[in-house]
């Protein structure tokens, strides 16, 4: 059986839901049977937000919303590469899948 890394998992229950609070996705983690500490939880969503696959934002003092990114109508081109680059490295994250050529 091959296990989907932390981050994918991770992306994948906030992609499914849209948007969610940050106590949400614990709750939808520790029900789908993955449970981490704190800091490997923040460390997870700063990696995906830096991906730009994710936006954080503070509700509160102690809640946060995470919601699947949008992206911008229009981009140069070095956004493009790099986003595709940072697409890439994403997908390579799943065991066994064949990625295609662009």
């Amino acid at each position: 059986m091959t296990t989907m890394p932390l981050r994918n998992s991770v992306y994948e229950i906030i992609k499914n839901a849209g948007s969610m609070t940050d106590s949400e996705l614990s709750k939808a983690l520790i029900k789908s049977g993955i449970s981490i500490p704190e800091d490997e939880f923040n460390k997870t969503l700063l990696n995906l937000e830096i991906y730009g696959l994710i936006k954080v934002t503070w509700l509160t003092k102690d809640e946060r919303r995470i919601e699947v990114a949008t992206r911008e109508a229009e981009e140069d081109e070095v956004e493009k590469q790099a986003r595709e680059s940072l697409e890439r490295e994403y997908e390579a994250g799943f065991p066994g899948v064949d990625q295609e050529e662009s």
